[in-house]
């Protein structure tokens, strides 16, 4: 098989073997295991093998499926955002920025409407940082205004006029009913209304975000799981840039 197509590995390369769990809505027995086995049969994976089953009170179960798919994965129809931008050290964006701006640049964090997981913001903005990397705070060049949880949309804009922010950071963990999706597209809609092309840049970042779907939703740039805040703040100085060769 060429580099090109891929399949799963689990005990031998290209076997097909893959893992997944669910819970369904039955009690724990052969009725629930065989239904697990059914699912599993549609979602391609033939035979399916129920290696784990546990009661969730009396009318739930969660199951461990495993076994082998038929699918091949194309490399070439794999999309994804590749970084444009080189990552730099703290002193490397503190001299850019200082190059760029003469001033300190301007970053407004928060997490929007009824989300109150400030973990991952936290975790780009705090000085404690992200995977052994200092955060935004921890940078001499750039202010760092973090909002907290549950902050509505309007006052995220109106805060970051009054900042005079150059870029936005929204933070996303709650998923229920897309709410991550709606919350990101009404920030966006916010900012284009308030404040036209002379908006801040916009990111959104969280586990469940699709970093393909930045233009879908408005904004300038999405980070998904993993994101650490050197990445951020190489994002930050690399779209500064971009910005004054379209302005000049």
């Amino acid at each position: 098989m060429s580099r090109r197509h891929v399949r799963p590995y689990g005990d031998t390369t290209g076997d097909g073997m893959v893992q997944t769990s669910f819970t369904l809505p039955l009690p724990a027995g052969p009725r629930a295991e065989g239904a697990a086995r059914q699912l599993a049969n549609r979602m391609g994976i033939d035979p399916a093998m129920v290696v784990h089953a546990k009661p969730i009170g009396e009318d739930f179960t969660f199951f461990v499926v495993y076994g082998p798919v038929g699918h091949v994965v194309d490399l070439d129809q794999v999309r994804v955002v590749e970084r444009e931008y080189p990552l730099l050290s703290p002193a490397e964006v503190n001299g850019a920025v200082k190059r760029l701006l003469r001033r300190k640049l301007v970053v407004v964090g928060a997490c929007i409407g009824t989300d109150a997981h400030t973990v991952g913001i936290d975790a780009i903005l705090n000085v404690k940082g992200f995977a052994g990397e200092k955060g935004l705070e921890y940078y001499r060049e750039l202010r760092v205004v973090n909002l907290g949880a549950q902050v509505s949309v309007p006052e995220l804009v109106r805060r970051a006029r009054a900042e005079k922010a150059d870029a936005v950071l929204v933070s996303q963990v709650v998923t229920q009913r897309d709410a991550h999706l709606l919350n990101t597209r009404e920030m966006a809609a916010a900012f284009r209304e308030a404040m036209g092309r002379r908006r801040p840049l916009l990111v959104a970042g969280g586990p469940r975000f699709d970093p393909l779907a930045a233009a879908e939703l408005g904004v300038d740039r999405v980070f998904g799981r993993g994101t650490t805040p050197g990445e951020v703040a190489s994002y930050l100085v690399h779209a500064v840039k971009e910005q004054r060769k379209e302005h000049a």
